[in-house]
């Protein structure tokens, strides 16, 4: 990892931050994997019922405590952190968003189709995004005004949505989320033009990125870690992300609950006015 000063008074200090952010990604997901090697890895359950494994724990101190050398001084949210009120919070101009390893579901099922996801944020957008999917090697990534890229196995490329208009709309629904399915299907206006498919964690976002996907509709609850990284990456691919009234999404709110959103590619002429 470099131990270049970054100085966020230099015009490209966004750009010069992401190599260091990337190789924290990969080596949580490292840590990650390791645990996922085991047979039967041991899990936990929080107050809200969702599953806590050694995995996600490993992975947050891993990324905690690699921010910290950076010595910028921004406090971080994590889904595996304390909670810190919003009275502390709503001052914060620059600060880190973290879910060391979004969908556990996945992780235990093991279907592969899981991440970690760092972003930083400005207030209340995120301005840096890292994806990373330790089990393909899959590497996503984006500041603000430098487009988004992905490192698949070694091979780095720039990525773009793509065009929905004269074809059949690519719906991506969340794997653990199925029986949402019925409500899903009126943002389209026939379902016969939908393909849905199916898929876990944040690669739902850098699916729509990468040209893989068109739409994907929430219904159900998610939290702001789960959307920040991602969005940055979404966003610099030419996509976007609205709440399902049309609004910018926007985070470091009173509570960290998303509303539903819609992320979508860059022209979705068939789909449906909000």
């Amino acid at each position: 990892m470099s131990s270049r000063t970054i100085d966020i008074r230099e015009e490209n200090w966004l750009h010069n931050l992401l190599p260091r952010v990337t190789d924290l990604a990969r080596a949580a997901g490292r840590a990650i994997l390791e645990i996922y090697a085991e047979e039967h890895p041991e899990v936990e359950y929080k107050q809200d019922n969702s599953p806590l494994t050694r995995a996600d724990v490993a992975s947050h101190h891993i990324i905690m405590d690699g921010l910290a050398t950076f010595s910028l001084g921004w406090p971080i949210l994590s889904e595996e952190s304390a909670e810190v009120p919003f009275a502390v919070r709503r001052s914060w101009r620059y600060f880190w968003m973290v879910d060391p390893l979004d969908g556990t579901k996945e992780f235990l099922s093991r279907t592969g189709e899981f991440t970690v996801n760092i972003a930083l944020m400005e207030r209340s957008a995120p301005i840096l995004g890292v994806v990373y999917a330790p089990v393909v090697d899959k590497l996503y990534f984006a500041a603000r005004g430098s487009g988004a890229f992905r490192i698949d196995r070694g091979s780095h490329s720039k990525i773009r949505t793509a065009c929905a208009s004269g074809r059949t709309v690519r719906m991506v629904a969340s794997r653990s989320h199925r029986s949402r399915e019925e409500d899903l299907q009126r943002f389209v206006r026939d379902e016969e033009v939908c393909e849905l498919i199916i898929m876990g964690s944040s690669l739902k976002f850098c699916l729509i990125a990468e040209g893989g996907a068109d739409i994907y509709p929430r219904v159900g609850s998610t939290m702001e870690w789960d959307t920040a990284a991602a969005q940055c990456i979404l966003e610099e691919a030419g996509g976007s992300l609205t709440d399902l009234d049309g609004n910018s999404m926007t985070y470091n709110k009173p509570t960290l609950l998303n509303p539903g959103f819609l992320a979508r590619a860059s022209s979705q002429e068939i789909l449906p006015r909000l």
